[in-house]
């Protein structure tokens, strides 16, 4: 099994490595365009990072989900998918499409014996536009269960606050979802530049170091009702990203409404017809249509966040609304 893993990463095209210190970055020119082997640079890193801190090793999903086109052949779909002791899934899905279109799609997710934060980094991006995401996304509730955010991310704020002036907050931000971000969350927007994307390399590769020295760490569960605690915190997560994500509209436009179906439940959020039997409406009520169908609005709400609403403790500075007021009962 180890030759087969080390034979399928020689397979992959490998770009010149870059440092993680973006105080010696220097940018060359104002606007680039982006070249088609930028993100591959992240997944490389990622892999290469986590072959040296676990045994990695090639997911039963890699069979199915490998590459695909898009119906008018102008874009090209890339997946890999691996497993480890600690680890339930890696998987990425990158595009690269016409007129410098990309997208990273990459995920990191636990066994159910672990409590550890889901790692997730969302990148779109064209000649001139970036829209960002990167954060150790929390398995349980950050805003009411203090003991969670002391133990993962107290530690991680110097990190989270350094990112945080370098990559701006990217302006609105719903309400639901935020539930699944933590505080050193980047959720940014800039324009493209040799600069701005060193510094999203930087901040990629030092999430990603966090979020594996935390794995190294983690001590397995034992108690049956924690891990079915974590399963369905996992699954909860699993099942609002599956119906939620604003990537659908682009695979549905790229591959169809059937294949972008199958990627999302089966790759991208394995695990929500796995892990749990409870439905997207049984988690979240509120999204509930009189006709028993789910609504397909991102925030029923209407509540966004503008600037980010941490402190640079950690703490939660914002409001959410209560349970009865977003399902409309108060």
């Amino acid at each position: 099994m180890e030759s087969s893993s080390l034979s399928f990463f020689s397979t992959l095209k490998r770009p010149l490595s870059t440092g993680s210190n973006i105080t010696n970055f220097k940018p060359k020119g104002a606007l680039v365009e982006v070249s088609a082997c930028s993100y591959q640079k992240f997944l490389h890193f990622a892999l290469d990072e986590t072959k040296r801190r676990t045994h990695l090793l090639p997911s039963p999903l890699q069979e199915n989900f490998n590459s695909m086109m898009a119906m008018d052949g102008k874009a090209k779909l890339q997946m890999v998918s691996f497993q480890a002791p600690k680890i339930r899934l890696l998987r990425n899905l990158s595009i690269e499409a016409s007129e410098g279109m990309q997208i990273l799609d990459f995920a990191v997710f636990p066994e159910q014996e672990f409590d550890l934060p889901i790692f997730c980094a969302n990148f779109f991006t064209t000649p001139t536009t970036n829209i960002i995401v990167l954060d150790l996304n929390p398995l349980h509730d950050i805003i009411n269960r203090r003991d969670y955010k002391e133990k993962y991310y107290k530690s991680l704020m110097p990190l989270g606050l350094k990112y945080a002036e370098l990559l701006p907050w990217g302006g609105k931000l719903t309400s639901e979802s935020l539930r699944f971000f933590s505080p050193i969350v980047i959720w940014t927007k800039f324009t493209s530049s040799q600069y701005k994307h060193g510094v999203l390399y930087s901040a990629f590769m030092d999430y990603y170091k966090a979020w594996l020295e935390l794995m190294e760490q983690a001590a397995e569960e034992r108690d049956t009702s924690q891990i079915i605690c974590n399963r369905e915190a996992q699954h909860r997560y699993l099942t609002w990203r599956a119906e939620k994500d604003p990537g659908h509209r682009i695979l549905k436009k790229l591959i169809g409404e059937s294949l972008s179906k199958d990627l999302v439940r089966s790759f991208l959020f394995n695990g929500v017809d796995e892990l749990g039997t409870k439905t997207f409406l049984d988690y979240f009520p509120e999204y509930c249509c009189e006709n028993g169908t789910i609504n397909d609005k991102r925030s029923i709400i209407g509540k966004s966040f503008e600037s980010r609403p941490w402190d640079t403790s950690g703490e939660f500075i914002g409001s959410l609304p209560s349970l009865n007021e977003e399902r409309g009962l108060s």
